[in-house]
């Protein structure tokens, strides 16, 4: 009877054991919070949470790699979190898809302001967030999202177009995504958006300096030094064409008043030149507002102009 009990012992612990190294093992687990950027900005210290993530499975926490963890909800909505080329990953999943599983993409700031995003959600798209923070649209920030793009496509058998939603510096990701892969962005919502890194963090307008992203900046940049990152010619207020060439709409939400990223030096200069260019871009424009609060107390026209965006790509992939 010993020997027995020892046996049937020895199964469990290997079964545990074959179980707890599977790749596609789901764990579910307390949450922790990510480590706070650069002057958690830009804009007032603290404006923007941190991103909960389960315990163990966090940036630096390789020993969790390719595994993917499901935490209750995010906004009443089921949220799993996947390790993806090594950065940790959000996905929120709608209670039905709507047809084409059509998704927007969060570059930064995940959970701030969610009443879009959580309005979507509710209509039928999937909302997702890859970790590139203090990583300001960089080429290597570049190149982990086109890995995250093909895991959501290809594995998670998502739309091959995607809305991009870029919140302050995420501006500086959606711009440069979508002038990258314009074939895979049915639009861009972008709000108080950082379109020209010479405005912040350099501070060398009127926009706010901030030395800490600065220098962040130019080290994920591989700049030599300041001189070499102020003659770049990639910033998004320069790298338009591909964007218009491929007609992807552009709605952006701003605050008149911004001091931090001026609307004279980064979206307005967008404007100018992407009208120019026969792009097509909507301004809502709130007086009397700074940076700060982002969105819209009301998401509606928000979750229309994505849903269009939406829409009109799936429609044009089905007449092709």
């Amino acid at each position: 009877m010993k020997k027995i009990c020892i046996c049937m012992i020895g199964i469990l612990l290997i079964s545990a054991c074959l179980a707890y190294n599977s790749s596609a093992m789901t764990v579910t687990a307390p949450g922790k919070q990510l480590p706070s950027i650069a002057d958690a900005g830009p804009g007032v210290a603290g404006a923007y949470p941190a991103v909960a993530y389960p315990a163990g499975t966090g940036p630096g926490d390789a020993g969790l790699a390719g595994m993917s963890a499901a935490l209750p909800t995010w906004m009443g909505f089921k949220r799993t979190d996947v390790m993806v080329a090594g950065r940790q990953c959000i996905i929120v999943e709608p209670d039905t898809a709507l047809p084409g599983k059509p998704w927007i993409w969060r570059t930064e700031f995940f959970g701030h302001e969610p009443q879009g995003d959580s309005a979507l959600a509710a209509k039928g798209f999937h909302v997702v967030y890859m970790d590139v923070q203090n990583m300001y649209g960089a080429p290597v920030a570049m190149a982990l999202m086109d890995s995250f793009y093909t895991y959501l496509t290809v594995t998670r058998k998502l739309s091959k177009k995607t809305v991009l939603e870029g919140f302050s510096r995420g501006g500086l990701f959606a711009f440069n995504w979508a002038a990258r892969h314009p074939d895979k962005v049915s639009g861009l919502y972008v709000d108080a958006p950082v379109c020209d890194f010479k405005s912040w963090p350099a501070g060398k307008g009127k926009g706010e300096y901030s030395s800490g992203d600065w220098k962040l900046l130019l080290k994920v940049y591989g700049f030599k030094n300041e001189q070499e990152a102020l003659e770049y010619p990639g910033n998004p207020i320069d790298n338009l064409q591909p964007i218009a060439a491929a007609h992807i709409p552009i709605l952006c939400v701003c605050g008149e008043t911004d001091t931090i990223v001026p609307m004279a030096e980064n979206i307005n200069i967008v404007r100018e030149r992407y009208e120019r260019m026969g792009g097509k871009i909507k301004m809502i424009v709130k007086p009397n507002n700074g940076h700060h609060p982002h969105s819209l107390k009301d998401p509606a026209p928000i979750v229309d102009f994505v849903m269009e965006a939406a829409v009109r790509s799936r429609h044009e992939s089905t007449d092709n």
